[in-house]
């Protein structure tokens, strides 16, 4: 997959499951483009909010579901439960595959970094330097860098549980696989992370 959208779904108070399904038919109505993969809600972070990832083959498919979906009266059929909305272009870093569906979690963090002018391409880097290592400890889900918006990157990483999570990110810290090297140095005091859990229609459990 070229490209990849991030959706997020404010809604109102313990609405997630009640919009899963509408949210499900709209990503596979006659005139919608690419693939539901990701359909979580927050768990720990920002609450009230459902987190939809589609992945597009090609750019254009991305642009026109983007049209689609800003100019339907009824987003992602959940306009019932909305009160916010954000739509988010990724490209994924090139050494990573296609996000595929699967399970993985059921623990699901997403981390997003906003990053100094000029950073891109030193993340994506120093990221690829890193990962073999950093791989060993827990597996790296996604990780794309935007297309629009301020630059950054976000990625998201499965686990078993929040031991695990724990366990990985304390061990690959202490024997220093991670964080990659360089990478910080490109990064700003913006950061955003979020535990989200599958809904039950998620290709990624």
């Amino acid at each position: 997959m070229q490209r990849y959208e991030i959706a997020t779904l404010t809604t109102t108070l313990g609405a997630a499951a009640k919009a899963a399904p509408a949210i499900v038919d709209f990503a596979a109505g006659p005139d919608a483009k690419g693939q539901l993969l990701g359909l979580w809600a927050t768990d720990i972070g920002p609450l009230n909010q459902v987190i939809v990832l589609r992945g597009f083959d090609e750019a254009a498919d991305l642009q026109q579901e983007r049209e689609r979906t800003l100019r339907s009266a009824n987003p992602f059929g959940a306009a019932p439960w909305l009160v916010g909305l954000s739509l988010d272009s990724y490209a994924p870093f090139p050494f990573m595959p296609p996000v595929a569906s699967g399970t993985f979690g059921p623990i699901y963090e997403i981390r997003t970094y906003v990053l100094k002018h000029g950073g891109v391409e030193p993340t994506i880097a120093a990221w690829e330097a890193a990962m073999p290592r950093r791989s060993a400890y827990s597996p790296l889900l996604a990780a794309f860098y935007s297309l629009d918006g301020p630059p950054r990157i976000t990625h998201i990483w499965p686990y078993a549980d929040l031991a695990q999570r724990t366990e990985a990110r304390t061990r690959s810290v202490v024997e220093g696989a991670w964080p990659p090297k360089g990478g910080p140095d490109w990064l700003t005091s913006d950061m955003q992370s979020a535990i989200a859990l599958p809904l039950a229609d998620s290709a990624l459990r």
